[in-house]
């Protein structure tokens, strides 16, 4: 089994700033990717951004604005999130596709953690 814990969420107002940060623990062999995915009340879960090996990709909505980064070392995963907007606002979930054995492999998800942005 592999955990994944979120941290960094909290209330912001337009054009400021937060850092979420997302750790993975248990039976990890390998990480083969991390990304971040958001889910708005009354909308369907969406990715923000997404990181395998080191190249990182964005939904079109933050790209200029937010920026994701992972340390191998720590099994850790960052989304830095600049210029926020209200319609940023959500639960954030950190996902995860790990190698947890050579022949067993599975995707998990953290808690969530919630972003406001609100003046």
């Amino acid at each position: 089994q592999v955990q994944l814990v979120e941290s960094g969420g909290g209330m912001v107002q337009p054009g400021g700033s937060l850092r979420l940060s997302c750790a993975a623990s248990g039976n990890i062999f390998r990480i083969n990717a991390m990304g971040w995915y958001r889910q708005a009340p009354g909308k369907q879960r969406e990715l923000v951004a997404g990181i395998s090996g080191i190249i990182p990709n964005y939904a079109d909505s933050v790209k200029g604005r937010f920026t994701i980064s992972r340390d191998n070392a720590k099994n850790t995963v960052y989304l830095q999130m600049n210029s926020l907007k209200p319609e940023d606002t959500a639960v954030y979930y950190c996902n995860a596709d790990v190698q947890e054995t050579v022949f067993r492999r599975g995707a998990y998800w953290g808690q969530g953690t919630q972003v406001t942005v609100s003046s």
